[in-house]
């Protein structure tokens, strides 16, 4: 079972317009957070979201601050041509009160261009009186506009009614393609590139130690032991110091797009740097959409080893991922091609291992053998029974566990349920679900 791909929704605007309030208004108030798992995604970047049954994904892209008017715009094109590349439906947020500015006609003129859904928003428009500041929005020629107030939650509803008539018809994948789709992810400049013409055995990706060269997703369909795939290689983004920020949540957005449409996730990481709050966020896009996974530490040739090295490198990364701690590490070099040829064996485990299916006999057996060795929680008199338990999907293995109270599972014990399925069947490179259910 594939669940119906996720619109991307992606909010653009020049600063100060109001973008992180409005994207704050629609995840926090109206509309429910369907995703939001502790500590994963730290910084609420994208929330998964839903309105009248339809589910996205709104994406907040921040705002950039720099010093002169030239830098300013010609980074808004920046930014502007990313939205386009990747979200299904654009929100352009424009400030009602200050009325149309040059930036504002800017952002227009490529958006007309663009082959992509555009939703008008007037932000600030706090009251009915002041409804006579949305005409002359009506100049940047993209349709009629909708007035909202983030702050005062005024139009938040008609906004989203207007928003969702632009998402594409539902479309199901086919998983029965017989292609293994590989997403390279990761910060700009950790190696995606050149790591994609390691695995390829030639260089159709541009390869620059310039960070964003790679200016879009590039997919190619490759052959490897007789066995198909396509290889996503996501593109990297030209940083300045004062925008990096701003600029990563591009990163990120184009990072979620392509973990969307693959079925294992290579997470590229430096070496040669600490673990930082963007690595860890780019993971966490991986496991929050259930994707198999392998983390992939490069540059391991410009490390000074010793026998302890690994391990100590090891020990970092279960830190700082320990959301992830059932993902494979393994450590290359893209440029010399140390154990790049090990990466696709790799990939073959962790995506055999994320579409298996466990016989219903075999699982309940397993769920016996652990409710005996470890006795379910009670609370108040009442103790948690576990009846019966059978799996519902793949692409992550998804379990649902009939039980007789809902509210007496405790977290730990459902972790411990979950680490006690991965120790009795191999589930290693792949997040699994379990659902407990009231019978």
């Amino acid at each position: 079972m594939i669940d119906m791909a996720k619109p991307i929704v992606a909010i653009v605007g020049r600063p100060n317009v109001g973008k992180s309030t409005f994207f704050n208004q629609i995840v926090g108030k109206r509309i429910s957070i369907v995703h939001d798992e502790p500590g994963v995604t730290r910084d609420r970047i994208y929330a998964d979201t839903e309105w009248l049954g339809r589910q996205f994904t709104l994406v907040d892209t921040g705002g950039l601050d720099p010093q002169s008017d030239d830098e300013f715009l010609f980074h808004i094109r920046q930014q502007v041509e990313v939205a386009i590349e990747t979200a299904d439906v654009i929100v352009f947020l424009v400030d009602g009160i200050q009325g149309v500015t040059h930036a504002d006609y800017e952002i227009a003129n490529i958006l007309r261009k663009a082959n992509k859904e555009i939703v008008l928003a007037v932000n600030k428009i706090d009251a009915l009186h002041m409804e006579d500041n949305i005409y002359e929005f009506y100049n940047l020629g993209l349709g009629t506009p909708i007035s909202v107030s983030a702050t005062h939650k005024r139009g938040i509803g008609d906004f989203l009614d207007e928003l969702i008539s632009h998402f594409p018809d539902d479309v199901q994948e086919d998983e029965n393609d017989g292609i293994i789709k590989i997403a390279v992810v990761g910060k700009p400049n950790v190696g995606k590139s050149s790591l994609v013409n390691k695995i390829l055995g030639e260089d159709r990706v541009i390869v620059s130690d310039i960070p964003g060269t790679t200016r879009d997703a590039v997919d190619t369909h490759f052959k490897y032991d007789e066995k198909r795939y396509t290889i996503i290689d996501t593109a990297g983004i030209r940083r300045k110091s004062r925008i990096d920020e701003s600029l990563e949540r591009y990163s990120v957005m184009r990072a979620l797009s392509a973990i969307r449409r693959c079925d294992v996730a290579i997470i590229v990481m430096d070496a040669t740097a600490e673990i930082s709050a963007q690595d860890v966020r780019i993971a966490g896009l991986v496991h929050e959409e259930g994707k198999a996974s392998i983390l992939v530490m490069n540059k391991w040739d410009l490390i000074d080893k010793d026998t302890n090295t690994i391990y100590e490198y090891k020990k970092m990364i279960g830190n700082n991922l320990t959301f992830m701690n059932y993902a494979p590490s393994i450590f290359i070099s893209a440029k010399t091609g140390r154990r790049v040829d090990k990466i696709m064996e790799l990939v073959d485990n962790v995506y055999g291992n994320s579409i298996q299916r466990i016989k219903t006999g075999v699982l309940n057996d397993c769920l016996y053998e652990a409710t005996a060795m470890f006795q379910p929680p009670s609370d108040k008199g009442r103790r948690l029974k576990l009846y019966y338990c059978t799996q519902v999907s793949i692409k992550p293995p998804t379990f649902v566990i009939f039980v007789n109270d809902k509210e007496l599972v405790h977290y730990s014990y459902e972790r411990y349920i979950e680490n006690f399925f991965r120790k009795t069947f191999n589930f290693e490179g792949t997040p699994i679900r379990i659902i407990f259910r009231q019978k």
